[in-house]
């Protein structure tokens, strides 16, 4: 209860923020999830405490992960003022911030609790870029041995400025065939077999 008390005292996340010209994030993550992330990221900017509510996500995550809790607050049967008094309460026991809680708060009011996992994520992306790091998701049919993956390293940097990070990611898809799908910061380029072969049958029809 002590939390539901603390949510309310400090609701300025959906009301006083939007009056507010926003901090805006480094990028744009789009969606619902994305635009609570976004006022999250504007919150803790303003306070200058990014840092701390970045771990208190990390927090957050393995509150909803417990099988206890999450089969409360994520279940759509179940009252929101229910949700939020067990969901207060294991946020109290974690010692979490009025701007987590609040956050929890307005996405309890709002009906959102299921978007939980997204904002963390949307917000984990705003603090990355914030860091300077671009991510990087490359998708191949087969895993790269050391000298492609070296080779695909020195041509992703040259995308990159002064001052950020390449993070990347790889991973393994049979079903594109062959070739590579790329996803860097906001572009995607997909050079996969597979969307060859169907842009090449699609030509094929309509000749």
């Amino acid at each position: 209860m002590a939390a539901l008390g603390l949510g309310l005292q400090v609701r300025q996340f959906s009301t006083s923020v939007l009056r507010q010209a926003l901090i805006r994030p480094p990028i744009d993550v789009y969606g619902v999830g994305g635009r609570y992330a976004t006022a999250l990221f504007s919150a803790a900017s303003k306070q200058k405490k990014l840092e701390q509510v970045e771990k208190e996500m990390g927090t957050l995550s393995s509150l909803i992960r417990d099988p206890k809790l999450s089969s409360i607050v994520m279940n759509p049967h179940v009252k929101r003022s229910l949700k939020l008094k067990y969901f207060g309460a294991a946020m109290t026991k974690a010692n979490l911030s009025p701007i987590t809680v609040n956050l929890i708060t307005v996405l309890a009011d709002n009906g959102r609790l299921t978007l939980t996992a997204d904002v963390i994520g949307a917000f984990a992306k705003m603090m990355s870029a914030h860091r300077g790091e671009v991510i990087c998701t490359v998708t191949t049919a087969h895993p790269l041995d050391e000298a492609n993956l070296a080779d695909l390293k020195v041509a992703l940097n040259g995308f990159l400025t002064k001052g950020e990070t390449l993070i990347l990611e790889t991973k393994s898809d049979t079903s594109i065939l062959g070739g590579m799908i790329v996803s860097i910061g906001d572009k995607y380029v997909d050079m996969s077999t597979k969307t060859k072969i169907h842009k090449l049958t699609k030509i094929i029809r309509d000749s």
